[in-house]
């Protein structure tokens, strides 16, 4: 993927010169868009009879409150290549989101990024990398530790700079759920009816799959894709699919305990939003065929 280097930007928030990253101890419920190799483990406990929190160590200090991060120089930084490829496609993916709510006349706050090194301490609460990409929605940021790249290419087999470029993107599909409410009202629905709860994650998932892909289109007319970037995507979105996940982790397929829709759905509705370039293709909640 072609892409310019950003410069310093306040939407950023690089942590990982903080020991911990503040992170205090405890459980947490899982925050929206739980990452790729959390849902593995996140499926495995589900499957085995667990539930949806996990254990974060507690050799971390309980006491933490607010770490101001020591900054790492960029000689010392051997992720620096990864980071700024990141702050540049977040940037990007922005800046759609901006422009389409200017121009449907509608309010918009920007998200911010978080780097973190090993766990985070969030508003959603406390989160170790192994969770993966996540947003959270108490706070609006997007926590990503760049480890997990490595991760997406040695276990999900989902290498390429374009394939982390669509895990940004979908994590920013999330935060403009946000904006637009449609977390809140899902959540409403989960109330209301909490056996539903799984499927409308699935819907909610499958969205922000689409609005990655309507990213991508954008990043298509700009001129930024190179060849095979598509197909990095498109792989990326089917290594998360629920059933492959669920294969890797256990063995076994367990459709009614899917919660981010499967390889081909995952695949389906990025390419409907990268063949469409248009958001409003993306009404995963406004069809009975995902």
């Amino acid at each position: 993927m072609r892409w310019t280097r950003v410069g310093s930007s306040d939407d950023v928030i690089d942590m990982r010169g903080a020991s911990g990253s503040g992170i205090p101890g405890g459980r947490m419920a899982l925050p929206g868009g739980l990452g790729l190799i959390g849902v593995l483990i996140v499926i495995g406990l589900q499957l085995l009879g667990g539930g949806t929190t996990f254990d974060v160590p507690t050799a971390l200090d309980d006491s933490a409150t607010e770490v101001a991060p020591d900054p790492i120089a960029e000689t010392d930084d051997p992720d620096v290549g990864l980071k700024d490829f990141s702050v540049a496609v977040f940037t990007d993916v922005q800046q759609m989101w901006t422009t389409i709510f200017r121009e449907s006349g509608l309010p918009y706050s920007r998200a911010k990024l978080v780097f973190y090194r090993g766990a985070v301490r969030s508003a959603c609460g406390s989160a170790t990398s192994a969770v993966g990409p996540f947003y959270c929605p108490a706070d609006q940021r997007v926590y990503l530790d760049l480890s997990f790249q490595r991760e997406m290419r040695d276990r999900l087999g989902a290498g390429g700079d374009f394939a982390w470029a669509y895990v940004i993107a979908h994590e920013m599909g999330h935060h403009a759920q946000q904006e637009l409410g449609t977390d809140d009202r899902v959540r409403q629905l989960v109330q209301d009816n909490p056996d539903d709860a799984n499927a409308l994650s699935v819907r909610q998932e499958l969205q922000a799959d689409c609005y990655a892909g309507v990213w991508a289109q954008r990043a298509y007319r700009q001129g930024a894709l190179e060849e095979g970037d598509l197909e990095e995507g498109l792989t990326a979105a089917s290594a998360v699919g629920d059933d492959r996940l669920q294969q890797q982790a256990t063995g076994r397929i367990s459709p009614d305990t899917f919660t981010h829709g499967s390889s081909e759905q995952r695949v389906r509705w990025f390419t409907n939003g990268y063949d469409s370039g248009n958001v409003e293709r993306c009404d995963t909640f406004g069809t009975d065929e995902l």
